[in-house]
């Protein structure tokens, strides 16, 4: 799920100012990445101000996956630093239904989120990959985000492996976030979140 604008261009021009101040720590695979310890929404104004905006479209993305309107927490959430050559390996959000990004700067076309299917894919075993067909995000083995500007806000899945690519333009400042429902319930076979 996409939300365009969630922030105003002037908003997240003075977060991604408080954000930078606050990254601390470097990426195990990229020594052109850093980030903020992983941390619950109320552990500062930044990240309680950004968890309160995107709680609601939390709620709405997740009655899409679940179908039914839950009620939702930001469980985790943190600041990352990518700078010009920097990259995010593959890899997906464990303890977690839904992942965000907040883009607090404009990401360049190179640094977008790149999705992918499992590896050793669960898919069809045959596929129709020839010159007529058009791939998409369901047919193809991976799919890149569109443009993002800043302010922007993209959700996904926490299952979902991802990555970003070496990124050739500007430094990219972006908050990530992970949201559980408070239960999920498989026709009795209930589990409580806390």
């Amino acid at each position: 799920m996409r939300v365009e604008g969630l922030l105003e261009a002037p908003e997240a021009s003075a977060l991604a100012a408080e954000a930078v101040e606050a990254t601390t720590l470097t990426n195990a695979y990229s020594d052109l990445l850093s980030h903020t310890p992983v941390a619950g929404a109320e552990t500062n104004s930044l990240f309680a101000t950004l968890g309160g905006r995107v709680l609601p479209k939390v709620v709405e993305f997740g009655e899409v996956l679940f179908g039914e309107a839950l009620n939702w927490q930001i469980k985790e959430i943190w600041v990352n630093v990518l700078e010009p050559g920097g990259r995010q390996a593959i890899h997906t959000h464990a303890n977690s239904f839904i992942s965000g990004v907040i883009y607090l700067t404009p990401a360049h076309p190179s640094a977008n989120l790149v999705f992918h299917k499992a590896l050793g894919g669960t898919g069809f075993i045959f596929g129709n990959t020839n010159p007529n067909a058009r791939i998409n995000a369901f047919n193809g083995g991976k799919w890149a985000m569109p443009q993002t500007n800043a302010g922007d806000l993209v959700m996904f899945p926490s299952h979902l492996l991802h990555e970003v690519p070496v990124n050739q333009g500007a430094r990219r400042i972006s908050i990530a976030f992970n949201a559980i429902p408070d239960r999920l319930d498989n026709f009795g076979y209930a589990i409580r979140f806390s």
